[in-house]
């Protein structure tokens, strides 16, 4: 059995959509970022932590894209040109989206008040708004790779739906139309079911 452990409403999300996706059981500790219990398992204090019995992977795209490999489904085979453009995607959604998130939360309420600069912030939501209009443009079906449902997907909605609470503005009416598409699916509602 699998352990999750960190809150939900963080990118610990990704990895309980991903294993409701691929039908896998799992145990979640919902455990707050630099708690004990994290710090244990992750110098950095950060969630998700993911257990496979004595094994832990930090990380939420390492461990979806290993529970992906490990299941075959959610990516295109390793080795492939499909599994490079999957990849390449990832990395685009990491660098140029959750990046810019990630960097507004610090400057909100994660880093110490001395160090934030609240002003970062609209230059953030600028090449936020930037990033999505060429986002849009990569789009090639119903998924961002096409026809199948992959791990970019859930990147994907998890920033968009962070970019919602954040207050970062996503202007494009295909990728807010994709956005629902995605959170209807019946393995992300049963996260958002269960998440405290």
């Amino acid at each position: 059995m699998y352990t999750v452990i960190g809150k939900q409403l963080t990118r610990s999300y990704r990895v309980l959509w991903a294993l409701e996706e691929l039908g896998q059981p799992y145990d979640l500790n919902p455990a707050a970022p630099q708690s004990e219990e994290v710090l244990a398992l992750n110098a950095s204090g950060k969630v998700p932590v993911f257990k496979d019995g004595d094994d832990v992977i930090t990380d939420s795209t390492a461990i979806i894209t290993y529970l992906a490999d490990k299941h075959s489904k959610l990516t295109a085979p390793a080795g492939t040109i499909a599994r490079a453009k999957q990849d390449a995607m990832t990395q685009l959604l990491l660098d140029e989206v959750d990046a810019l998130l990630w960097t507004g939360a610090r400057h909100s309420f994660i880093l110490p008040e001395d160090k934030r600069v609240p002003d970062i912030k609209d230059s953030l939501k600028w090449e936020f708004s930037r990033n999505l209009a060429r986002l849009e443009d990569l789009m090639s079906g119903p998924f961002l790779m096409g026809e199948e449902f992959t791990i970019p997907d859930i990147i994907c909605t998890h920033c968009l739906n962070w970019a919602y609470s954040a207050k970062f503005p996503i202007e494009s009416e295909a990728l807010l139309a994709y956005g629902k598409r995605m959170r209807a699916r019946p393995a992300f509602q049963a996260v958002a079911a269960s998440a405290t």
